[in-house]
């Protein structure tokens, strides 16, 4: 397909998000505070690093039954999505530290993960930041296999199931990174013609080549000559890590911006959008932050998704205290501020999306309106 250039403009609504980074910016001098981790989030790091590695390290010693170590395969599931949300997100968008040593330290994480530094920064820190919940061009509702979460998306008959299969297809996210990373470079280099991109560049074709056979080593080839097991015992262990890491980190994006009250915006034929960026930011994202400090914590702030959007180079740790401020502004200059009461309503409100986008448009058109009636 051709891309185009998107460009947000909205004269009147620009002097939101000025206001609102004054207040922000205030309360990070009134209270003499750092906008990066600090040691709390090194700390929060190395631990969840740990959560992933130890678990790896202990499978190898093979003192385990193979009980045990499909636990353990688990275990480091829930830790690599722990680095993924909590460490490697945050490094990647420089707000894990004042040091760029360390941001670049921890965000090589991914590749740990089996994933991909270069990628991840163009296509979450640019791409999905930048022109969220745009078709075509915010990858976290383009072009998924089987699953429509964009009104404009082709509407196909299986659609009508997805909110029944949609989890499944989740739990396969950080799998994907073996083949998803290799499709990147395509769809970049099309980008790169309007703009939106850069091509892909030829060290980074090679960074990529040796990342992923050095994740093939460190998780198939070794635990393949330290341990007596079959390929398809090793194999039930790695689709239970990854299965674990992906539903956990797909289900926490998605319900920030594929939920009730998040907008779905459509650029006109010259890739307009009559919105300024904060604005847009603020409609097509939405809180899931309720009392549940552990679970905030574990993800990484990331049931403040609004705040991360419009703040993504602070840290994950001031977010609950920056939420009341976004609020207050919000409410001043009469926008929404779509924010759900906790997790399990969030979840609700998901999947209501998907019975909703899954169902047959009237007219059998593409249309970005969830409102418009459907036939049963």
């Amino acid at each position: 397909m051709q891309y185009q250039k998107i460009k947000f403009s909205n004269r009147d609504k620009s002097a939101f998000f000025p206001i609102l980074r004054q207040r922000v910016d205030q309360y990070f001098i009134t209270n003499n505070l750092c906008k990066s981790g600090g040691d709390g989030i090194l700390y929060k790091a190395i631990f969840m690093l740990a959560l992933y590695l130890i678990p790896y390290f202990l499978i190898l010693s093979g003192h385990f039954s193979h009980v045990v170590m499909l636990g353990l395969a688990v275990m480091m599931g829930l830790g690599v999505a722990g680095v993924g949300m909590s460490v490697m997100h945050d490094a990647i968008h420089c707000s894990l530290s004042k040091s760029k040593i360390l941001n670049k330290l921890f965000g090589a994480s991914i590749y740990l993960l089996g994933g991909n530094a270069y990628n991840w920064e163009v296509q979450h820190n640019r791409l999905h930041h930048t022109y969220t919940n745009i078709h075509e061009v915010d990858e976290d509702i383009t072009g998924k296999f089987l699953l429509r979460l964009s009104f404009q998306e082709k509407y196909k008959s299986i659609h009508r199931y997805q909110h029944i299969y949609a989890f499944f297809l989740y739990s396969l996210m950080t799998i994907s990174f073996l083949w998803k990373d290799f499709k990147e470079i395509s769809l970049f280099n099309k980008m790169s013609a309007s703009g939106l991109t850069k091509p892909f560049p030829k060290k980074e074709l090679i960074r990529l080549f040796i990342s992923k056979i050095a994740y093939v080593i460190f998780i198939l080839v070794i635990p393949m000559c330290f341990l007596p097991i079959t390929f398809g015992e090793w194999a039930l262990g790695f689709l239970a890590m990854h299965c674990t890491s992906g539903i956990i980190l797909s289900t926490v994006f998605q319900m920030a911006h594929v939920v009730e009250g998040t907008d779905q915006p459509e650029p006109d034929e010259s890739g307009n959008v009559e919105n300024a960026w904060a604005v847009h930011q603020l409609q097509t994202t939405s809180n899931f932050a309720g009392s549940n400090r552990i679970l905030s914590w574990y993800i990484g702030g990331l049931d403040y998704q609004i705040e991360h959007h419009l703040f993504p180079s602070i840290s994950h740790i001031h977010y609950r205290s920056l939420s009341p401020i976004v609020k207050e502004v919000a409410r001043e200059f009469g926008h929404d501020y779509n924010a759900k009461k906790n997790f399990m309503d969030a979840l609700g409100s998901h999947v209501r999306m998907l019975r909703s986008m899954g169902a047959k448009p009237l007219r059998n058109v593409i249309t970005s309106n969830p409102l418009e009636p459907v036939l049963d």
